[in-house]
């Protein structure tokens, strides 16, 4: 089993910065890609960014431009630099891992989410 754990949310004024840190732990054979999903009040999870183990980089298009993903293999360990934020960043931020197992397949994990809340 492989445990996902987020940190670093919180209350930040319009045009503010926050980082998220996500950390997976537990037994690991190998860690693919890792990103970011969020899910605002009465919406449905949207994507945010994700990080292949390569470094690859993919964000929406909502976030391009003010988010930065990046990560530590060495640590298993994947943040998300966030800047300018808007009152519209305003969600519970998941992260999400999948987890390449000795079998040869792929095993997805979430976090249990962290709240960013950006006042205007």
């Amino acid at each position: 089993q492989v445990q996902v754990v987020e940190s670093g949310g919180g209350l930040v004024q319009a045009g503010g910065s926050l980082r998220l840190s996500c950390a997976a732990s537990g037994s690991i054979f190998s860690i693919n890609d890792m990103g970011w999903s969020r899910q605002a009040p009465g919406k449905q999870r949207e994507y945010v960014a994700h990080i292949s183990r390569g470094g690859d980089t993919n964000y929406a298009a909502s976030v391009k431009g003010r988010f930065t993903i990046s990560r530590d293999n060495a640590k298993n360990t994947v943040f998300l630099q966030m800047n300018s934020l808007k009152p519209e960043d305003t969600a519970v931020y998941y992260c999400n891992v999948d987890h390449f197992t000795t079998w040869g397949t792929t095993d997805h994990y979430w976090g249990q989410g962290t709240q960013v809340t950006v006042s205007s």
